[in-house]
């Protein structure tokens, strides 16, 4: 090889590897940039899962989308879609259901705070044996002591009247929904001796004739 070819060579080799770097440089910069904080390291659709405890389930989760975050702290789970959740009692019947427009799930990896869910906008929580409902704007769930609560704006349906106030707390099947500041509520003074009231969720046979 002559010595101008050799030149031409070395040249060509520098050009290449000065062209891969600025390439890679680009990469780098774009990733620098990149938050990933604010980027989920998993998206899920049509997401569904269960909890379960001695082969018998206990809740189950429905979303349109999951968004999952992680970082050293904490690792957060968001579901900008939408939730729904269903619980179930001992006997395995469904017994409360919850829907949100928009729900967080969050795991603190310290161990300074429990294991807490949210739910927001919309939110309507109903006891389908008990025939009660009720509606809020913001709702917790705290896992570990099983219960949920709020201190926003709570309406409350049963067959017992109407309740209205702020705060309220309960255990997580919405068995015992105490309502904290009642305001302007009524109650119907006396109930029908012969009303039946029928679980149409979980209800199997013929339904009796009005």
């Amino acid at each position: 090889m002559s010595r101008k070819t050799q030149t031409i060579c070395i040249l060509a080799s520098v050009c290449a590897l000065a062209s891969i770097v600025v390439s890679c440089g680009g990469n780098l910069r774009e990733a620098d940039r990149l938050d990933l904080s604010h980027t989920p390291v998993q998206t899920l659709r049509e997401m569904f899962a269960v909890q379960s405890r001695n082969g018998k389930i206990e809740m189950r989760f429905e979303a349109p989308i999951m968004e999952t975050y992680d970082n050293d702290t904490s690792k957060i789970d968001l579901f900008p879609g939408g939730l729904s959740v269903y619980s179930y009692n001992e006997d395995g019947l469904l017994e409360s259901v919850i829907f949100s427009d928009n729900a967080k799930h969050q795991v603190d990896k310290t161990g300074r705070t429990s294991d807490v869910w949210s739910a927001f906008g919309n939110v309507v929580i109903n006891n389908v044996i008990k025939h009660e409902a009720i509606e809020t704007d913001t709702i917790y769930w705290d896992e570990t002591r099983k219960e949920i609560y709020t201190d926003c704006y709570v309406k409350m349906y049963s067959h017992d009247g109407f309740m209205q106030g702020y705060g309220m707390r309960s255990d997580d099947h919405a068995r015992n929904s105490i309502l904290h500041k009642p305001f302007n509520s009524y109650a119907i003074p006396e109930r029908d001796s012969t009303l039946v009231v029928i679980d149409s969720v979980n209800f199997i046979g013929a339904f009796p004739k009005n």
